[in-house]
């Protein structure tokens, strides 16, 4: 499966896109992806942020690798979670050194703090999705965004990571 395929996959499993076509769930994934590899082409390197490592990130049914904390541009870092998903994707045949998996956890955060604003608008109009209502979205499209920009940062495939993780946790 290719990055397009599992991004219209990712979207399809959404809440809200039950009834949207596989090829305007393609479209939306293709547009996402690609404002991703333009956000990381503009902002290729991590910016210095104070990086706070604990656990409690793996709960039932749950795995949060990190958390960006906007108020003092910090990042969290939950070390079990993390070890988590390099004993799954180890199990899946696809080994991702901690250094990789800290990098894509962290890249992912910072990418959702540079999606802030005027990005997001920018998103939005690229989308076509335009609703009489404010803050309009398409559901989904901005953890493409910035699962491809951590892929960029990082090396790895965050959306292939998220399917073993989804299979752990439900026993697929």
């Amino acid at each position: 499966m290719n990055a397009l395929d599992l991004g219209a996959e990712f979207l399809a499993a959404t809440p809200t896109h039950e009834n949207r076509s596989t090829e305007q769930l393609r479209t939306w994934a293709r547009i996402a992806l690609e404002f991703g590899d333009e956000l990381a082409a503009a902002h290729p390197e991590l910016p210095q942020l104070d990086i706070r490592e604990k656990t409690g990130g793996k709960r039932p049914g749950e795995v949060l690798l990190a958390e960006y904390h906007h108020r003092d541009h910090r990042v969290t870092l939950y070390r079990d979670s993390l070890d988590f998903a390099r004993e799954v994707s180890a199990k899946r045949g696809s080994p991702i050194a901690l250094e990789k998996l800290r990098r894509a956890a962290i890249a992912h955060e910072v990418g959702h703090h540079l999606l802030h604003g005027p990005r997001t608008r920018e998103l939005n109009r690229r989308l076509g999705h335009r609703v009489l209502r404010l803050r309009a979205h398409v559901a989904g499209a901005d953890e493409l965004v910035v699962h491809r920009y951590a892929q960029h940062l990082s090396g790895i495939d965050p959306l292939q990571l998220d399917n073993f993780l989804i299979d752990a946790l439900t026993g697929a």
